[in-house]
């Protein structure tokens, strides 16, 4: 699908607010205003979010404009993937969020497959450095957003729920259950077991 829209929106939101962030002068501000209003009116024209939303959301990001870092752990047991359904949409995906302050993407990803599965793992290599924007992601997300994905070892834990997943399962290639797509692509999920497959494959990015 064309997302053109969706590229000048986040890029007129860029320099409202790298703009606010280093203007001095009160009728520049005004214009940085101005232009991030053009920003959410395009978004909300092509989305389902209300205006305020989607304003809400720009208002919560200062500072010099940068892209959001999304963690994701690919974790093998045998021949089958860890994954969880979301409790947001009831779909799955693997284990992942984002990064939190003072944490590498390594320790990030270790939480939040603790977190969202129950199982303790550890890093082992890194699989793939995607933009967002660059896949078939569903719906559009307003942030630009990098995704760093790590292929884990298990190494503990057992599986349990959270507040923001309902069930965890491992799953073969051939009987992946139906996909968040905001989280996970269909293709990235046969890319990663290729990576199961062949180890020593170099990593991936955009």
């Amino acid at each position: 699908m064309n997302q053109q829209w969706l590229a000048w929106a986040r890029k007129l939101q860029s320099i409202s607010q790298t703009g606010l962030h280093f203007n001095q002068n009160p009728f520049d501000a005004v214009r940085y205003r101005e232009i991030q209003s053009v920003a959410v009116e395009m978004m909300a024209a092509y989305s389902d979010s209300e205006p305020e939303y989607i304003q809400n959301l720009f208002d919560t990001e200062t500072g010099y404009a940068t892209p959001k870092v999304e963690v994701r752990g690919v974790v093998f047991q045998e021949d089958s993937l860890l994954m969880v359904k979301e409790r947001m949409d009831g779909k799955w995906t693997i284990p992942g969020g984002w990064a939190d302050i003072n944490e590498s993407p390594s320790e990030a990803v270790v939480r939040e497959i603790r977190e969202e599965s129950g199982y303790q793992v550890r890093c082992i290599k890194l699989l793939g450095v995607y933009d967002r924007a660059k896949h078939p992601h569903e719906p559009p997300c307003p942030y630009h957003v990098y995704k760093i994905v790590f292929l884990c070892e298990l190494i503990g834990g057992t599986p349990g729920s959270s507040i923001e997943t309902e069930q965890v399962g491992f799953f073969r290639e051939n009987n992946i259950p139906e996909l968040s797509l905001a989280r996970i692509t269909p293709g990235q999920i046969t890319r990663f077991f290729t990576h199961h497959q062949d180890i020593s494959l170099p990593t991936d990015f955009d």
